[in-house]
């Protein structure tokens, strides 16, 4: 297939085809030709379809034509309206076509709010109106703001579609909001005005009966010349075509369906059999880091602090995507998702200007539309593939139009969160389907925004009730009821571990985030469990002091009375353990609770809001094992500004207490040595049976906390409260010793200097792996690459001790080298292997050098 769809290289006008096989003609604008094309579709009412150049959405096309073209209308509406009647706008775009279009011609006026109809009903968010749009095969519009006054004011409302064709879809909008809100005035902007002479002046009547000025702005017109029997001549073309197979520009994966071909219309019949035959592409994942808080889109409003954010946002997210995509690209497409056009559109026009690839944009669509492989029409093949965001209407196919056969080195998908889902990761999903048609899938996940009250909201009486209490043991843990409350989600019942190597595979490869799957549960030796015993028999008063000494630091610098909240599942009996001091030493009963935070996702928002409904925000302390480079220093820090500017509450301090602090990232710690922990040696069996926690879109709902699973099957080697009850056993005799050493700290100067942090980043270099998230320094990371990754080597600092027992022996069991070091600011590093694939590890998964 030639790369041109349009009026391009091969000087073909896109609608040739079917203008001369249906007497159709496009009269109007010279620009007219340029903008639109042809295509046919299955519909009773209209089977010829105008197929936008310029819109990004059949057509892929640069990202800066499609922002410039809704861009320029929106200066156009704003020169209309005057700046006193500009500043009192609001846009509203039309779904799924116009979203992106809409949202443009916001950014045009500049300080308009946006919101655009979704046929995605959203739980728990009120609709404000809603409306049919005739002529379209696809279900009804709602309008679901989380502001209701942003469709009550008396400022113009810009209504945006492509096409203003008869009329009805944009007079029924109005009709019906202006029974709910009137106003004074409204701006009709589309890109083509195909207004037939007949429709032509409808508007004008339709503002005198609602006695409201109506303008129109759009950027070309004209009209569609039908000759007699056309739609039925148009029904009976699509179904001769579909019946011969021909959906003959349909593209899908390796002997599926669409792929027949007529000579008549494809002179290369054998492009089928070299795509059947050539390898499918690599898929890759990458986080945006997207701003908590921050929509995805104009689906419940996007305000002009939105658009401020994202502007902000946006260099550093597409550096991300940037690097993901292989130097040696030539043409690379960035794919939205349906609605979800806005955020891709963005991003890759940014993408644009960073990158030296070709890079054009376009979305998937619910509409179905005949794929014919011509250079006279517009729709030169489509990818088939099933609904992957649980449709309110069923699930049914979806199509991503002029990809295929276009020549793209590598496409960009970005999807919500909420169509993150298993159909689009399924073989015969949107990403398989793609992979057979390009080298390169980079899939791009924005988080789906869901409206929340602001705080004072959440402080009602309802509120605290919209979320679970904390699960608590025996149910859930082998702690007592009264050690910790888990703001988490049983997922005990479903089955979510792989086998390590699978896992590790996935991570590196980006089709997996490590939170998405459990690996399986190490079940230490008999020899392993010994040195466990022993570990502790050694260290116990150590960390014993070193609890003593983070929990009196606690309440002298953070609160009298502090509100104990663990980072699961690692700094979970480290809370427990400070909860115990402060009951041992000052006869406190302090709340502990345990949440969860991702690397790359943040901390679980809804935990934080059922916190702040409990307590006092100011009050919360977060508590965790032990600090290695201080990424999930960073990630908190990261993810409770997000939070405040989302709407949060405010008053949580992002500053960790930990046991243990060598990599010098916090000011509260026990200690900065770096030492055998030995609740570090082992996983569920010493953190109360709770797995890792979960955050996967197909089972953590917006509204749900974080999931973890509880292992009652391994009580009978379960450790948890014995390590506790070892620990606190000491707590008399180190007493004397915390006092002076919590009088030392509190005098010194514990300014993080993130020694830790530069040493990963040296070690990263060296030793050629150039990724940093490879680079797990310190005892406890060391012991979890060898328990719970694919390991390559270990670092271990020369001289030391009995504290890397353990850590040789589990090297010596998987077969990995320890290299001894001499400038090692940690005790041991573990290094993960840095090109993991399932053939780069032996067949019992033991590593090998590279």
């Amino acid at each position: 297939m030639n790369n041109a769809v349009n009026n391009g290289d091969d000087g073909i006008w896109s609608g040739t085809w079917v203008a001369e096989r249906l007497g159709v003609e496009l009269v109007g604008d010279d620009a007219l030709t340029g903008l639109l094309g042809l295509a046919l579709r299955r519909n009773p009412k209209r089977a010829h379809l105008l197929v936008s150049n310029v819109l990004g959405k059949h057509v892929p096309q640069s990202p800066s034509v499609v922002h410039g073209h809704g861009f320029a209308l929106g200066r156009r509406v704003r020169e209309l309206l005057g700046a006193e009647e500009t500043a009192e706008a609001v846009v509203l775009g039309y779904a799924e076509t116009a979203t992106g279009l809409g949202h443009s011609v916001a950014d045009g006026l500049g300080t308009a709010p946006y919101l655009h109809s979704t046929r995605r009903p959203v739980a728990g968010v009120a609709q404000a109106g809603g409306f049919e749009e005739s002529h379209s095969h696809a279900t009804s519009h709602l309008l679901l703001p989380e502001d209701p006054a942003l469709l009550a004011g008396d400022g113009p409302l810009v209504l945006v579609d492509d096409e203003f064709s008869t009329g009805n879809t944009v007079l029924n909008t109005i009709r019906a909001l202006h029974e709910r809100y009137p106003r004074r005035r409204y701006v009709v902007v589309a890109l083509v005005d195909m207004r037939s002479a007949a429709d032509a002046g409808r508007l004008d009547d339709f503002a005198r009966e609602i006695g409201a000025r109506v303008d129109l702005v759009t950027a070309a017109s004209g009209t569609v010349r039908l000759p007699e029997g056309v739609l039925e001549k148009g029904q009976e073309l699509v179904a001769r075509y579909e019946a011969a197979g021909v959906a003959s520009g349909d593209r899908s994966a390796a002997g599926g369906r669409g792929t027949a071909r007529q000579a008549t219309t494809d002179p290369h019949p054998e492009d089928d059999r070299i795509r059947r035959t050539r390898p499918r592409g690599h898929l890759s994942r990458v986080d945006l880091f997207w701003p908590r808080g921050l929509p995805d889109g104009g689906r419940h409003g996007f305000t002009p602090k939105h658009r401020a954010r994202l502007e902000t946002a946006l260099p550093a997210m597409t550096a991300r995507l940037a690097e993901a995509i292989p130097e040696d690209a030539a043409r690379v497409l960035v794919l939205g998702f349906e609605e979800l056009m806005y955020a891709p559109l963005r991003l890759a026009r940014e993408l644009e200007q960073v990158v030296a690839a070709e890079v054009r944009y376009s979305t998937t669509t619910r509409s179905p539309v005949l794929a014919v492989d011509d250079p006279g029409y517009a729709i030169r093949s489509r990818i088939v593939f099933p609904a992957h965001d649980d449709p309110a209407d069923g699930p049914g196919e979806r199509y991503a139009y002029n990809v295929a056969g276009s020549g793209f080195d590598a496409v960009v998908a970005v999807v919500d969160s909420v169509a993150d889902t298993r159909e689009l990761h399924a073989p015969d999903g949107l990403l398989s389907q793609l992979a057979a048609h390009t080298p390169h899938v980079v899939l791009a996940v924005v988080p789906s925004y869901v409206p929340e009250p602001l705080y004072a909201a959440a402080l009602s009486e309802e509120r605290p009730a919209m979320l679970p209490e904390p699960l608590r043991g025996p149910a859930f843990s082998s702690y007592p009821p009264e050690e910790v409350g888990w703001l988490l989600q049983d997922l005990s019942d479903v089955t979510l571990e792989a086998p390590t190597e699978e896992r590790e595979e996935a991570i590196q490869s980006g089709g997996a985030h490590y939170a998405e799957s459990l690996p399986v549960e190490y079940q230490p030796s008999e020899q392993y469990q010994e040195l466990f015993h022993a570990a502790l028999e050694t260290s116990a008063a150590r960390i014993a002091q070193a609890v003593g000494v983070v929990t009196e630091t606690v309440i002298a610098e953070r609160s009298p009375r502090p509100v104990l909240v663990s980072l699961a599942r690692a700094g979970t009996p480290v809370g427990v353990l400070m909860r115990r001091w402060a009951q041992f030493r000052h006869g406190l009963d302090l709340p502990h609770y345990a949440v969860s935070i991702v690397r790359g996702r943040g901390i679980d928002a809804n935990a934080l809001r059922w916190l702040a409904a409990h307590h006092d925000p100011r009050d919360v302390v977060f508590v965790d094992g032990w600090t290695g480079k201080g990424a999930i220093t960073r990630e908190l820090a990261a993810a409770i500004e997000e939070f405040e500017a989302g709407g949060g509450a405010a008053g949580f301090d992002a500053e960790i207490a930990v046991l243990a602090d060598p990599g010098s990232c916090v000011r509260t710690y026990g200690t900065r040595d770096d030492f055998l922990i030995p609740s570090a040696c082992l996983n569920s069996t010493v953190s109360g049976l709770i797995s890792r926690t979960v955050l996967r879109a197909d089972l953590v709902g917006p509204n749900d906390f974080h999931g973890a699973k509880f292992y009652r099957e391994l009580a009978g080697t379960d450790v948890s409260v014995a390590f506790l009850d070892a620990v606190a056993a000491r707590f008399p005799e180190v007493a004397d010793a915390v006092g002076g050493a919590v009088k030392e700290l509190l005098a010194s100067d514990r300014t993080p200097s993130w020694e830790g942090w530069r040493a990963v980043e040296r070690i990263s270099e060296e030793y050629g792996i150039h990724d940093v998230n490879l680079v797990k320094p310190g005892v406890g990371e060391t012991t979890r690459v060898l328990l719970r990754r694919v390991p390559w080597k270990i670092l271990a600092r020369a001289g030391a001790g009995a504290d890397l027992d353990h850590v040789r022996l589990l090297a010596g069991q998987r077969g990995v080298p320890v290299e001894e070091v001499g400038d090692l600011p940690y005790t041991c590093v573990g290094l993960i292997h840095p090109q993991f694939t399932r053939g780069a590890t032996g067949a019992d998964g033991k590593a090998v050098t590279v």
